[in-house]
């Protein structure tokens, strides 16, 4: 048998197992897989610098390099994340509605957790352990596939995980990792229907669409982030500036950040170069169109590719326009549906924004980085839902259950 099958039939028993495991078994195993990480943070520092050594000599891009390193810092927070879960309500059993039929049926609806996740990711060594941990608390197997480029750091995190499930009771091969990461190998994961209940892809636009297109297993589709922040004219000047400044700057390569500016021409004859001279202080390149050229001519030309690109770097493309209309008319053809943003003083512009979008997070004076399962006290999240089906926004636990109906009788015959 090969890596692959063995590890989704394993991960297929254990997940019977996990969804009979009580509340109190699930947050032990949370509890002890964050001391194993904190205690062993200068081995996980180690191993990600193989990764690190490698995506270097390999000259891989800055974002990309931020996204697979660990720092202690961020294992401190992969480490709260998991403290977080466990504090959180356990969904799994929860009665969503209970009612009773004309002929004595009782009908209850329960939270059941979907069995075996698959978890196909890039980059990022954290998402193994958030993946880990919402799996674990929603009684599904985790069975992740990585990317070679952070290898050495999966492989690291997953021993420590599976060392404190066995010593918390439950079975290690609740969490697995594929450590055959070749494209031939991921491909027939996308087909292991026998094994795996349903796939989260989480990384770039190929990734993603790739497994839409090419798997027979459901997909709960991540979303690739083209998000904009609108600055209208009555917005604060002050706060358009920490605004715009937070989404584009504080993390750049994460899928909340803010790759395209739409400011009216009102606002920007006066406080366009506020905003440039704020971006450019923070190193931010500015590609813009003919109308802010003509208010700021140092600028780079955008070209067309600019307003439908996620970045995922110090890039930021820049839109002048007339009106909030056609902010709007622009993020409804370049939008990603991911995270839009507002800023404004006026009630109805921000209410007709707000409504007339089509996103899974649209906000008011306020800075896309929210979107994210932390801030909206969700703990650690598999990921960010684009699509309208299942889950939508941040998915958190409930997310990653499903629902059986039970029904109870007093010997009920149909006619």
């Amino acid at each position: 048998m090969t890596e692959l099958l063995t590890k989704g039939q394993a991960a297929k028993a254990a997940a019977k197992k996990l969804s009979m495991a009580t509340t109190e078994q699930k947050n032990r195993a949370l509890a002890a897989i964050a001391d194993q990480l904190l205690t062993h943070s200068p081995l996980l520092i180690q191993e990600n610098e193989k990764d690190l050594h490698k995506a270097r000599e390999n000259n891989t891009p800055n974002a990309i390099i931020d996204r697979i390193a660990l720092t202690e810092k961020r294992i401190q927070d992969m480490a709260e994340g998991l403290r977080q879960v466990m504090e959180l309500p356990d969904p799994v059993g929860e009665t969503i509605e209970t009612f009773t039929r004309p002929n004595g049926l009782v009908v209850e609806k329960v939270r059941v957790p979907l069995g075996v996740a698959g978890i196909i990711y890039e980059a990022r060594p954290n998402v193994t352990v958030d993946a880990a941990a919402l799996c674990l608390k929603t009684g599904n197997a985790a069975y992740l596939r990585g990317s070679s480029s952070a290898l050495h750091s999966n492989k690291a995190i997953i021993q420590l995980i599976q060392d404190a499930l066995e010593e918390s009771g439950l079975p290690r091969e609740a969490v697995q990792l594929l450590e055959d990461t070749s494209y031939e190998t991921s491909d027939q994961m996308l087909r292991l229907n026998q094994y795996v209940d349903v796939l989260i892809p989480r990384g770039g636009a190929g990734l993603i669409s790739h497994v839409v297109q090419n798997a027979t297993v459901p997909v709960l589709e991540t979303g690739v982030g083209n998000c904009h922040v609108y600055i209208d004219e009555s917005a604060q000047v002050d706060m358009a500036l920490d605004i715009i400044v937070n989404a584009k700057t504080h993390r750049p390569a994460v899928c909340n950040t803010v790759e395209t500016l739409l400011v009216n021409q009102e606002w920007a004859a006066t406080h366009l170069p506020k905003v440039v001279e704020a971006l450019q202080s923070k190193g931010v390149e500015l590609r813009a169109c003919e109308k802010t050229l003509a208010l700021s001519p140092a600028l780079k030309a955008a070209e067309e590719t600019d307003w439908g690109t996620e970045y995922l770097d110090l890039i930021l493309a820049v839109k002048t326009v007339d009106h909030l209309g056609e902010a709007i008319e622009h993020i409804e053809k370049y939008g990603s549906g991911h995270s839009e943003c507002i800023v404004t003083e006026k009630a109805d512009h921000a209410e007709r924004f707000l409504r007339e979008i089509d996103a899974a997070a649209v906000y008011h004076n306020a800075s896309t980085r929210f979107t994210d399962g932390f801030e909206f006290g969700f703990g650690a999240e598999i990921g960010i839902s684009t699509q309208k089906l299942h889950a939508r926004g941040p998915m958190g636990l409930k997310e990653l259950t499903s629902y059986k109906y039970l029904l109870r009788g007093q010997g009920q015959i149909r006619n």
